[in-house]
């Protein structure tokens, strides 16, 4: 792991750093060492990882909590170099789209995530390597995962494969190809739903949500479209985790 940066903000340590060819960002307490629990954050498509979906989430974690929090570049975005497949793969979606068609009916949406899961799942499991090997973060705290929409779908797959990962919160997804992957998931999850969600039709939403393997997963259905995710439910994400993952000076959320 190699940091290219550090600032400092409001309480919030910032490193930008690379592995490799992955580029992340972490966010830790200013003040303060290590160990600590880790919230890996996937973004959503066409996002990166310092977008407000990420951001809006990882301050809180760090603010409130105490936990360490990072997120890294999905394939294609954010400073990865251009991805040909994945390029061709939505110039494809967006054909669809701009011919009315729904961008999840044909063969590509599938492809464009089997595409970057390929790379993403691997550079995330290499990354959660590093970061535990951190003074500020070590390798004897819980780690959880958050990701909405195709950081959803990436996470569904990641928590599968991961065994370090012990809480997530997921959702805003409803691919069908993924619900053996869901079988396989047994730790806690809370799980989104946007009722009136135009790309994901509620009931494989809830279909993939009853296909997780997990004792305790708890679906939160709110009404609106997909960018419309109750700011409230940030907070419900920090004390799910503040539960699950506990936090330095033995923080309790009820």
């Amino acid at each position: 792991m190699r940091i290219t940066s550090e600032t400092f903000t409001d309480g919030i340590r910032e490193q930008l750093f690379t592995i490799g060819e992955i580029p992340g960002v972490l966010w830790t307490p200013a003040e303060g060492s290590g160990p600590r629990p880790l919230v890996l954050i996937g973004h959503g498509g066409g996002s990166h990882k310092k977008g407000w979906e990420v951001v809006s989430r990882a301050f809180p974690y760090v603010t409130t909590c105490g936990f360490a929090v990072a997120a890294i570049d999905a394939p294609g975005t954010g400073d990865r170099p251009q991805h040909p497949e994945v390029r061709r793969l939505v110039a494809l979606i967006q054909e669809q789209e701009a011919a009315g068609e729904p961008f999840w009916s044909g063969p590509e949406w599938p492809a464009l995530n089997e595409t970057v899961a390929a790379q993403l799942i691997p550079d995330w499991q290499t990354t959660l390597d590093a970061l535990r090997k951190l003074d500020s973060v070590g390798d004897s705290r819980p780690v959880g995962y958050y990701g909405l929409s195709q950081g959803g779908e990436m996470g569904i797959r990641l928590v599968a494969a991961e065994p370090r990962i012990t809480a997530a919160v997921l959702g805003l997804i409803g691919s069908e190809w993924l619900i053996d992957t869901a079988a396989r998931i047994t730790i806690p999850v809370e799980f989104l739903l946007q009722w009136d969600d135009e790309g994901n039709p509620r009931d494989s939403v809830m279909k993939l949500f009853d296909a997780l393997g997990s004792a305790e997963k708890t679906l939160h259905a709110n009404p609106g479209s997909h960018f419309r995710v109750p700011s409230f439910e940030i907070d419900s994400s920090i004390r799910f985790f503040a539960r699950h993952l506990g936090a330095p000076g033995n923080l309790h959320v009820r």
